[in-house]
């Protein structure tokens, strides 16, 4: 037996043929819908990328116990059991969270494996002279996007992409390996993760008339964008969407050219979506962790059953690929795994479960039973308590600091720990989702989530269903605490948080406009540290807004406008604090700022929600 998983980073499914969409050049995913089964309720678990990677492994949860890392000592890991059970499982990537401080246990656990460099800021190439950088649209500019263009200098060639190398790897050990049996390939990209970087043939698929700065690496926003832009940059993607459709079809060639569709499971799975205007946002991670985000595709193929072109509604997860690996190959999942292998739902259809669990760290929890979302905001602004459980202190790029081991204390072991206790740590978010408020959705009636419930009997039945999967992921104590919710029996009206958040809900819900704003030397188009030089303006945001004087944010949100933060962070700066602030910026300004007004097209502030 053969397996070919090939991975997509940020595979937004409205925008695959086989989901509806329209317009987008994506041949090789409609070619692959007829020959797999088409999941339509498959959803994300942890997020975002690396806790999704280590739920392919576990086949288990992780966000209610610790934020992005490394394997940790007592995790399962699917290729490592198929390794040990004679399956030579390899791994071809260009995902190069992969080689950061807080991935680097994932790759080893392979049999072999192979790695492309240059995607997303990667520190790949070394260059001390800054590279030739466009205008654009960019806020944030961290070192990574400095990086990044850095490495666009080596990548003029679609043929020296990573994406690119990552499936010729791929098809390399395939070629290789096509004739013998007991195998697992990984072909692994980043794309079309952002920037959403490709080449004028997919960009030529997508014919306009823009003449906007360069955009196509949009920050973890509110949309500022001008309809043109937002459009331009959704043209961007849909660009390297179909570079990974090309990319997709040169598998599908493979397996028909070598004839392993009787013997050869494949898969086509993503970690997660993104948000391409949708809701007013761009990206992940600050907001909800709406459908577009969550709800992701999924393509399976199982040469036992052999269905092909056929739909299936079953719901299922992330958490669920790795088993079915295990079971394709005849390997026992291990006690500690909630996902169950798909081989009964490809086959005809049959649900592996009730409800699923999904968020991320610090974030929302939610549950869905495959009509209703419930999304559990945290019972206060502080999101407190929250903690990290670890035996490998590793954020996504850096180590713990000592400052932060120094309040660790060893924990009791959990259920999955295998007897072994973990470093307690006080855990941080970079924003907290108590500003969304608690929100309910009803898909059936409403699929983009616009409208969202108001209805107690509906969020008691949920609540029940989330502490049912919390319980059995044996979620820490200050997770109840944090969201509110009792740690043994039954949830009663006290626990309802809708109605008690409503105004949350109506608040985040109000976009952020540049144009409502007048501009000025001392206004809210100002950036941060513009105003910080000023005492007077100093001395009204300490009293009105003090976080905004308080490291890291201070240096992070140095470049940003008010409006910018704004637009960033939710609950920092809500739409009156940030109209009270213009006010008086203005007052303090005088008549240098209160005839000017915001122009130019990244300042028209148009409402683009994409649906």
């Amino acid at each position: 037996m053969k397996a070919i998983v090939v991975m997509f980073d940020s595979l937004n499914r409205q925008y695959l043929p086989p989901y509806g969409a329209q317009g987008v050049h994506a041949p090789q995913f409609t070619r692959l819908a007829g020959r797999t089964a088409t999941f339509d309720t498959c959803y994300a678990g942890s997020m975002p990328c690396i806790p999704a990677r280590r739920e392919m492994h576990t086949g288990r949860y992780n966000f209610l116990h610790r934020g992005w890392g490394p394997l940790e000592p007592f995790d399962d890991s699917v290729p490592e059991m198929l390794k040990a059970a004679g399956v030579h499982t390899h791994l071809a990537t260009d995902h190069q969270h992969y080689w950061e401080d807080g991935g680097a246990t994932y790759h080893n656990r392979f049999s072999t494996y192979e790695f492309f460099r240059g995607q997303e800021g990667d520190f790949w190439k070394g260059q001390v002279a800054d590279p030739p950088m466009p205008a654009d649209l960019k806020r944030l500019r961290r070192p990574a996007y400095r990086q990044d263009w850095v490495n666009r200098q080596h990548l003029t060639d679609e043929a020296a992409h990573p994406q690119t190398l990552t499936f010729d790897a791929g098809l390399e050990f395939i070629d290789t390996n096509a004739g013998s049996d007991g195998w697992l390939v990984q072909i692994e990209t980043f794309d079309p993760h952002e920037p959403f970087f490709s080449y004028d043939r997919y960009a030529d698929l997508y014919p306009e008339a823009y003449g906007g700065p360069h955009f196509d690496w949009p920050d973890y926003a509110q949309v500022l964008e001008s309809r043109d832009q937002a459009a331009h940059l959704r043209r961007q993607y849909a660009a390297l969407l179909s570079m990974c459709d090309r990319s997709l079809g040169r598998v599908l060639d493979r397996m028909d050219e070598l004839d392993l569709w009787d013997d050869t499971l494949l898969m086509v799975v993503t970690d997660h979506g993104f948000l391409l205007g949708e809701h007013g946002w761009w990206g992940k991670n600050i907001p909800p962790w709406y459908e577009e985000t969550i709800h992701t595709p999924l393509f399976v193929w199982d040469p036992r059953s052999r269905v092909a072109g056929e739909r299936r509604r079953s719901l299922v997860q992330t958490i669920d690929i790795g088993p079915t690996l295990l079971e394709f190959f005849g390997v026992d999942r291990t006690p500690d795994m909630a996902g169950r292998p798909l081989r009964d739902v490809v086959a005809r259809d049959e649900p592996v479960r009730r409800a699923g669990l999904y968020g991320g760290f610090g974030g929302h929890v939610n549950v869905t039973d495959g009509r209703y979302v419930y999304m559990r905001a945290p019972l206060t602004a502080a999101n407190e308590p929250l903690a990290e459980y670890t035996l490998m202190p590793m954020h996504m790029m850096a180590r713990f600091t000592p400052a932060e081991l120094r309040s660790a204390t060893l924990a009791e072991p959990f259920r999955f720990t295998k007897g072994v206790p973990t470093l307690r740590t006080p855990g941080t978010t970079l924003a907290s989702p108590f500003a969304f408020g608690t929100l309910l959705f009803d898909l059936e009636s409403d699929p983009g989530q616009q409208s969202p419930l108001v209805d107690d009997e509906l969020e008691a039945s949920m609540i029940g269903l989330m502490l049912e999967l919390m319980r059995a992921n044996d979620a820490p104590p200050e997770q109840y605490e944090r969201l509110g919710l009792p740690v043994e029996g039954d949830a009663d009206a006290g626990h309802l948080l809708v109605r008690r958040q409503w105004a949350q809900v109506e608040a985040a819900r109000t976009p952020v406009r540049r144009e409502d704003y007048p501009a000025g030397p001392l206004s809210v188009h100002a950036p941060l540290r513009d105003l910080l030089a000023d005492d007077a303006a100093t001395a009204l945001l300490a009293a009105a807004a003090p976080r905004l004087l308080r490291e890291p944010l201070r240096t992070v949100a140095g470049p940003l406008s008010l409006v910018e933060v704004a637009a960033f962070a939710v609950g920092l700066l809500p739409v009156p604090l940030l109209e009270d602030l213009s006010a008086r910026l203005a007052t303090l300004a005088g008549d240098e700022a209160t005839g000017g007004e915001a122009t130019g097209d990244d300042m028209t502030g148009e409402d683009v929600t994409g649906g």
